[in-house]
């Protein structure tokens, strides 16, 4: 089943200058099989169901390894079952809009 998740990543008692934790995430997700788009305070991510997840465990995985004692997610997760749909459609649909 393929998912389009919402994904905000945040490593707590590492000071606040997160920038090689939050790179650490993103060589993560942007392995092949997900396509990812990083915003402001986050990351889109697309992809199969199973990878999508596990690439988000491997995120906390990582993070931990790098000294983080706590990690905390907002995910966001929506599947479809009735049509294929990728980020930039439903992104077009909106602009399409305005």
């Amino acid at each position: 089943m393929k998912a389009i998740a919402d994904l905000c990543i945040v490593p707590l008692g590492v000071g606040v200058s997160l920038g090689k934790y939050i790179a650490e995430c993103e060589r993560i997700l942007r392995r092949p099989g997900l396509k990812t788009r990083l915003h402001a305070y986050g990351t889109n991510i697309e992809g199969e169901w199973e990878d999508v997840v596990a690439a988000i465990r491997q995120c906390h995985e990582a993070l931990h390894a790098m000294g983080a004692p706590r990690v905390s997610s907002d995910i966001r997760i929506g599947t479809r079952v009735d049509r294929e749909q990728t980020m930039e459609d439903k992104i077009r649909s909106v602009e399409e809009k305005l």
